[in-house]
This record gives structure tokens, sequence and C-alpha cells, in this order.
């Protein structure tokens, strides 16, 4: 029997989808966003699968379970680097491809998902900073706060999802904070699409 019921892992497609709108909304603002939303959709779509699998008594497919970091880490390194082609100075292309690297050999040498989790937050974390401030000097106050929810978010999410042991109330924690995390993101990218060109073409 699984330790998962259905309804559990069927909501876990919740979030992704709304990761999914998110970082579609962002796609104008460089050509390899649509690229980072791929690998950060394809990870959490991996992990749902694997849930959802196993839910309904099917096999244990680790490969989708162990797929989840490394793909976020890829998509959210991706996506930073992405948004920081918008500063006045960019920063070169190796500050993020070395450590990403590092990081996935690091996981693969020992077997482990938290080093690829450790850089997942911090690419989570450039990116969240990069997509606040384009809020902030879009004088939208609102999205900049959403976005901070949704980097607070992923700080919580991180620990919670790399634990080996993980009762079904902290699975349902753990997701009902994604979806809430990941709802701020999207409609902060939507008002941020919607209301920013205009003010940052002027500021330009």
């Amino acid at each position: 029997m699984s330790d998962y019921p259905p309804a559990l892992a069927a909501e876990d497609f919740v979030p992704v989808a709304l990761t999914a709108l998110g970082v579609a909304l962002l796609r104008r603002r460089h050509p390899l966003v649509p690229a980072a939303a791929a690998l950060i959709v394809a990870g959490g779509f991996a992990k749902a699968a694997w849930k959802l699998i196993v839910a309904v008594d099917g096999p244990d497919l680790p490969g989708l379970h162990g797929a989840l970091f490394p793909l976020l880490a890829t998509g959210f390194t991706a996506l930073a680097f992405a948004l920081s082609r918008e500063a006045a100075r960019p920063p070169h292309p190796a500050g993020f491809a070395v450590p990403l690297a590092a990081a996935l050999a690091a996981s693969a040498a020992l077997r482990d998902a938290w080093p690829a989790m450790v850089w997942t937050i911090i690419a989570v974390t450039v990116a969240a900073v990069l997509l606040l401030r384009s809020a902030a000097r879009a004088g939208d106050r609102l999205a900049a706060t959403l976005f901070g929810l949704w980097l607070a978010g992923q700080y919580l999410l991180g620990p919670m999802a790399a634990g080996a042991e993980q009762s079904i109330a902290l699975q349902w924690a753990e997701q009902s904070c994604n979806t809430l995390a990941q709802a701020a993101f999207a409609f902060a990218a939507w008002r941020l699409v919607a209301t920013a060109p205009s003010k940052e073409g002027v500021a330009a």
C-alpha cells in the first residue's frame, strides 16, 4: 500500500501548473526563459508524477523522484542568468555555470540531493531578488511583496522536500506552502508583465 493518498498526490500538480504559468508570463524578458521554464516544470512534474504513481500502488520509479533538484537547480540557474542580462553590468556566465556544475557533480558523487538543493535555493534567491527589483522599479509594491513571499516559501520548501522521512501531515503542509508560494509568484509575474514594461521603458 502507498503512503500517499491519491488526493495528496494529485494536488502536487497544482503548484507545478502555477509555476509554469508564472515563468511563461516572463518569457519575453529573455530568450532563455522558455528553456528555464521547461526545466523547472519538468522537475516539479517528475516529482508529482512519481508521487501519483506511488499513490495508486504503481511501481516506485526513483528516477522521477531523483530528477527534482537537478532539474530545478538547472532551471532556476537558467532563469537567474536570463534575468541578470537586464542589468547594466551583467555577471559572467561562468558565475552561474560553475557552481551549478559543482552542485550537480557533488550530488551525483554523494548520491544525495542536498548539494543540488542548496544551489537551487541560491539560484531561486537570485531570480527572486532580480524580479523583486524589477517590480520595485516599476512602482508595483504588491508584485514586489509577492515575489518576496514566493522567496520565503522557497526557503521553507527546500528543507521540507529534501527530508527522507515525511508524514502525510508534513506533505500536506509542504504542498500547501508550495501552492501558495507559486500562486504568489504567478500573480506577481502577471502584474510585472502587465504594468512594468511601459514604466521601465520610460525609466530607461
